[in-house]
């Protein structure tokens, strides 16, 4: 009699998952969701593309344009969905060991937080100096303190560039001191940077200077930043995301893509490929090579405008 019940109660969850398996089939018959992810069934029973849970053990290795090796390509593509990263492949097999260390270098920039940093610092500094009216005397406000600054280091146009805001963020050194490098020159450097950062959160006809309406609205302790990302092939991605052209990094800042301009020893990019690998590539990892490729077009006329920072 158990024995009877117990094999009835597997025959149900075979059904149970025969079904399941035949609904997930049909609904998600036309769906293409790309390498890496998977349709799947939501509970009101449409399909949705979600990254693999779990690829095959099968082991043919290959390098990543991240210089990372995995397993076999779906776990490549699986790591590129969970990350939210571009990840092509750059050649079958282990990543090769690079003959420079130049790739390892990051270029200096201001994200997103370090300019919302700065700007609460000046915010906090500047308020200090607002003294409320009293039965006595008036007072000051904050725009007021505001004018006084731009009056004093304004250079007679009325209008505030890189410089005249930096000469204005030195003037409380101690109050506005960012330290996210190691060293004082990249700080400087960065103190730099995010000024421009500033300006251009408030530059409304984009001449890279600001009028007092705009060093006013800049600095107001109720605006909030918008948070700016980064466009690619179609894509976006957030502050901080980081990619790779040839031998140079590529990192997302304030909206805009920033490299480093380092001279590239290897050609390829791929790395030290034998003469026929091109010939023995499959048709994805063609269409792979030539999406990397356009990529790289892409990035380096970011790289041409990254002075703007």
């Amino acid at each position: 009699m158990l024995r009877s019940v117990a094999a009835l109660l597997l025959f149900t969850v075979a059904c149970s998952n025969a079904q399941e398996l035949q609904s997930k089939s049909k609904v998600c018959a036309n769906v293409f969701c790309g390498a890496g992810r998977e349709c799947a069934v939501s509970e009101k029973g449409e399909p949705s593309c979600l990254c693999i849970e779990s690829c095959k053990p099968h082991k043919r290795s290959v390098c990543g344009s991240n210089r990372k090796t995995y397993r076999n390509h779906c776990e490549l593509h699986r790591d590129a969905c969970l990350t939210g990263l571009k990840i092509q492949v750059a050649h079958d097999g282990h990543c090769r060991e690079k003959k420079t260390d130049q790739a390892a270098a990051s270029p200096v920039v201001c994200y997103a937080a370090d300019r919302n940093e700065l700007r609460s610092r000046v915010i906090q500094w500047l308020q200090t100096e607002v003294i409320p009216d009293g039965w006595f005397v008036k007072g000051s406000n904050f725009s007021d303190i505001l004018l006084k600054y731009f009056k004093s280091y304004d250079n007679g146009d009325s209008q505030f560039d890189s410089a005249e805001l930096l000469k204005f963020i030195q003037h409380n050194d101690s109050a506005v001191e960012l330290q996210s490098y190691a060293d004082q020159e990249s700080n400087k450097l960065l103190r730099s940077l995010c000024v421009d950062a500033l300006i251009e959160l408030s530059d409304e006809n984009a001449d890279w200077k600001l009028s007092f309406d705009e060093f006013l609205n800049c600095l107001k302790p109720g605006f909030n930043p918008p948070e700016k990302k980064c466009a690619l092939e179609d894509e976006t991605y957030e502050d901080g995301a980081e990619t790779q052209v040839e031998c140079n990094r590529c990192v997302c800042a304030c909206g805009n893509w920033v490299c480093t301009a380092m001279t590239c020893t290897d050609k390829n990019t791929a790395g030290d490929e034998s003469p026929d690998a091109e010939a023995e590539m499959t048709e994805e990892e063609w269409n792979l090579r030539v999406a990397e490729l356009n990529k790289h077009q892409v990035c380096f006329l970011c790289m041409e405008q990254a002075h703007k920072l």
